[in-house]
């Protein structure tokens, strides 16, 4: 009951809802005011620090442009709209996306999206049609760099689109932007198959013979030690600072250059770093792995 409750109890969850009763009522008039009401509040444990943090990404998403968000154009992974379903399931497989633009000659001419799973019954020979990617794309979504990036979610979500591509004032395609970009400023990064936690960032995993997963993160002294190479750490503590300065510049998915006698290839990044690599070693030399 009510009356069991501490009067200082009372009094202190009183003041907290006033606060968000003058919300409504139209005050107070600024988000500095806000701020202080959700700071009040996980003061008093009305509610979680993640919840706080969850609120403040909603109120910053407000102040958001789609340019803000974007994949950059140079970083989308698109497929051209005479692909063969081989080279369709290659690229699918190697970037480990669900949904792709169709491109016809350029980045400039989308002709739709295609979703992985409409590829499944042509990749194990299911359907008696010959393949043509025209019969299973869909309808591309085109937003201006301009448009407001909660106006955007509110669309993904009203009419159950996940992806759309961003245009410049020309018309010209800058980027794309996914529900998933829309919801890591709300919620934090949200982590993929190939995400693990910190205490396994070092993680590198045969996936055949001589090919290796390994995180760009991984340490140069720890992979000499797996695979009893001379690599310097001198300048670069991590796998991923000697592929960047080997390559010049922030390479992007797919690309692959030779260190030494290992292909390294960019299995993912993002705009400003390396995230997870292969490591190819050449199949005359087995690569020598040390016992763990």
């Amino acid at each position: 009951m009510s009356d069991d409750i501490p009067p200082s109890t009372n009094a202190h969850k009183k003041g907290w809802f006033d606060k968000v009763s003058q919300l409504f009522q139209g005050e107070p008039q600024n988000r500095e005011d806000l701020v202080d009401v959700i700071h009040d509040a996980e003061m008093r444990d009305v509610i979680t620090e993640d919840t706080r943090e969850m609120i403040k990404g909603v109120l910053e998403v407000s102040d958001l442009r789609v340019r803000d968000i974007m994949i950059p154009r140079a970083q989308i992974v698109a497929i051209q709209i005479d692909d063969s379903v081989e080279q369709l399931l290659s690229t699918v497989i190697s970037s480990a996306h669900s949904r792709f633009p169709v491109i016809n000659e350029d980045k400039d001419h989308i002709e739709g999206i295609l979703l992985a799973k409409d590829l499944i019954q042509y990749g194990f020979n299911n359907s008696e049609d010959p393949f043509t990617l025209a019969k299973v794309i869909r309808p591309a979504v085109v937003v201006p760099e301009s448009k407001r990036v909660d106006v955007l979610l509110k669309e993904f979500r009203s009419q159950r689109y996940h992806m759309a591509i961003v245009v410049d004032e020309y018309g010209g395609v800058s980027g794309l932007v996914t529900i998933e970009d829309i919801l890591e400023e709300i919620v934090g990064e949200i982590e993929d198959e190939f995400d693990h936690d910190s205490a396994e960032e070092t993680e590198i995993r045969k996936v055949s013979d001589n090919v290796y997963m390994l995180k760009a993160l991984t340490p140069i002294e720890d992979f000499n030690e797996k695979f009893n190479t001379t690599f310097s750490d001198e300048e670069f503590d991590t796998v991923g600072g000697l592929v960047s300065h080997a390559f010049g510049h922030l390479p992007e998915r797919n690309e692959k250059i030779v260190i030494g006698d290992i292909e390294f290839k960019v299995i993912s990044a993002d705009t400003r770093r390396l995230l997870q690599l292969s490591a190819t070693f050449p199949s005359t030399t087995k690569s020598e792995e040390q016992p763990v």
